[in-house]
């Protein structure tokens, strides 16, 4: 059966649209619905019930939306909410939906990336008090050691666009320092929040060279694209139209300027109000 639907890609703001960019052109001939809740970013100081609820709802607004699917493109959302959907209300109220996270396709090939066995982990406060990573890649990796480091200028410099700027360079270098003083043998580390891809560039030139970055955005893509090849049920359910619509909690022409910055090319939303959109 063919339910002609969209995979839908959420994320607190922006940050996930560096996922869905991958997503979109590995798998470019499924359609897709991509929602922002700008309106309530950033999630990564809430708490943890605030986050589930804020997250809940978005879910439940792109269930409503006809997607079967729902990939967490946010990290502090994947931490703090997925579990619980998944263990606590999908079976119940929507058993032949399915929604997937960022951190367990991270953590379950982290493990290729490091010789040393000391891996380091950058993300948001929500993401690092939450200890996702450090419990996901035990799961797979019990030998790895793993230090975090939260970060929580990147954020705010990335979405006012000062993150180019020479500005940022401390910030960055301060984070990084911070990190390697907690474990000198780490040569990987999990950029484990969707908007620090674009730090990348500034990253590279103060890490040392024989220390791994990791990225989510191909990972979560390769997932994907494994997981729908692994439930042809799930797939035959979705439209191959190569359509994407974008929908944000927050102003559309303010969301198109940024979200322009973070997919790499024009983007043109629709405004949704939310139940509670003001924080």
């Amino acid at each position: 059966m063919n339910d002609n639907q969209s995979i839908g890609v959420f994320d607190s703001g922006y940050g996930g649209l560096t996922v869905f960019k991958s997503i979109a052109s590995k798998l470019p001939q499924y359609n897709y619905i991509y929602f922002g809740d700008n309106a309530r970013t950033p999630y990564g100081d809430h708490s943890f019930e605030t986050i589930y609820q804020y997250t809940l709802e978005c879910v439940e607004w792109l269930f409503a939306q006809g997607c079967p699917l729902v990939i967490l493109a946010c990290n502090t959302a994947s931490a703090k909410a997925l579990r619980n959907i998944q263990q606590n209300v999908l079976p119940f109220k929507y058993p032949d939906r399915r929604v997937l996270g960022v951190i367990r396709p991270t953590a379950e090939i982290v493990g290729d990336f490091t010789l040393s066995k000391h891996v380091g982990v950058m993300g948001t406060r929500g993401t690092v008090n939450s200890e996702s990573y450090l419990m996901e890649i035990n799961k797979f990796f019990p030998e790895i050691s793993v230090s975090q480091q939260s970060c929580p200028m990147w954020v705010p410099l990335i979405e006012n666009n000062e993150h180019i700027a020479a500005g940022a360079d401390y910030f960055v270098k301060k984070y990084i320092d911070e990190l390697l003083a907690k474990d000198n043998q780490i040569d990987c580390i999990v950029l484990a929040c969707t908007h620090y891809p674009l730090l990348v560039p500034k990253i590279k030139t103060i890490l040392p060279d024989h220390i791994n970055l990791l990225g989510q955005d191909d990972i979560v893509a390769d997932s994907l694209a494994l997981y729908l090849e692994n439930h042809p049920e799930m797939t035959h359910r979705i439209a191959r139209e190569n359509k994407t619509i974008f929908f944000t909690s927050g102003d559309a022409q303010v969301f198109d300027t940024q979200a322009s910055v973070f997919f790499g090319e024009r983007v043109v939303s629709r405004h949704v109000a939310l139940k509670a959109s003001t924080r």
